[in-house]
């Protein structure tokens, strides 16, 4: 992938942030990605960093229009509330028109049991609370309109657990640019995780979010055009001595990265992003995995990386 800069039509995938876990990972960012259609800018998840690399990558003063959380653990929504207070309000650097939230709701398990977990509303009406005295401040002091009112949240109306729609694509958003479809995905014990493929004019990119290998998210992503999608080296861990429960959990919750390859290679993607990158390794040792199972291009991504997307010619990407 690139790091050229952005341009101004079509579609464009950029990883704002690539480490998984609730953890400073080196240089990288935590796990986000940007999705630019002509000039209109989706967020995927919000890792730590990516507010700032949001700005690296120029995406300051652009109609940010709507986000997606594919589950709520926190490496994927704990710079939500920063995204959202970055220069709201502001007509030239910041978002001043309607904002779109989109996310899972609570487990219905967790509600028949009396547990009363947020859900993706409840996460965001707790950061409106907790920054109310900023806020109010700068709607009197700066003529910013109130933020509650420019964000608006939905929490994703999945299929019922165990159903049979539980294994097929749904749709869940749409706008002049995009389609947004979900599929619920294996990240035990997180319930709901979800998958996201965005469709424009231009091609699909979709997002894995954090799953086992999954028959859901090889239905989701036929012939996409990209494949984001997850990976864990499972061997890192165990060569460092990390509890048996944790290493079970990423076992069965994470996927290999000869699993996406397989993931891939079923769905017919175009071409395979390796994210959210679980465990230290050469930038070989991903890429070599994953062409075990899948035989078209592998990108390792990195923090601030870019990928044109086109059906119609998709540009020479360095390896």
């Amino acid at each position: 992938m690139t790091g050229h800069t952005a341009t101004r039509g079509g579609m464009e995938l950029i990883t704002l942030g690539v480490a998984a876990g609730p953890a400073i990972r080196g240089r990288e960012n935590g796990i986000s990605s940007a999705v630019v259609v002509d000039d209109v800018v989706y967020i995927v998840d919000f890792g730590l960093g990516c507010t700032r690399a949001a700005y690296e990558a120029s995406l300051e003063g652009r109609q940010f229009r709507a986000g997606f959380i594919t589950h709520l653990h926190s490496d994927h929504i704990a710079e939500l509330s920063g995204f959202l207070l970055w220069n709201w309000g502001e007509p030239v650097n910041g978002f001043t028109e309607r904002v779109h939230l989109l996310g899972p709701g609570q487990d219905p398990d967790d509600v028949a049991a009396g547990r009363k977990l947020a859900g993706t509303a409840g996460l965001v009406s707790s950061v409106f609370e907790a920054f109310s005295y900023d806020t109010a401040i700068r709607v009197t002091d700066e003529a910013r309109p109130p933020l509650e009112e420019i964000v608006r949240v939905t929490e994703v109306d999945e299929p019922t657990k165990g159903s049979a729609a539980a294994g097929e694509p749904f749709d869940v958003y749409e706008d002049d640019k995009i389609t947004v479809s979900a599929i619920l995905v294996d990240h035990p014990p997180v319930y709901p995780a979800l998958a996201y493929r965005i469709t424009s004019d231009y091609g699909s990119i979709t997002f894995s979010g954090d799953t086992a290998e999954c028959g859901n998210l090889v239905k989701l992503a036929r012939d996409t055009d990209v494949l984001v999608h997850e990976a864990v080296n499972l061997d890192f861990y165990r060569g460092k001595g990390f509890d048996p429960t944790f290493i079970a959990h990423q076992a069965c919750s994470h996927t290999t990265p000869a699993g996406a390859g397989r993931v891939a290679a079923a769905a017919g993607a175009g071409r395979l992003v390796l994210s959210h990158l679980a465990g230290a390794a050469e930038t070989d040792y991903w890429s070599c995995q994953a062409r075990t199972e899948f035989d078209g291009p592998v990108d390792v991504a990195s923090s601030g990386a870019r990928l044109s997307v086109s059906r119609e010619a998709v540009p020479a990407v360095s390896e």
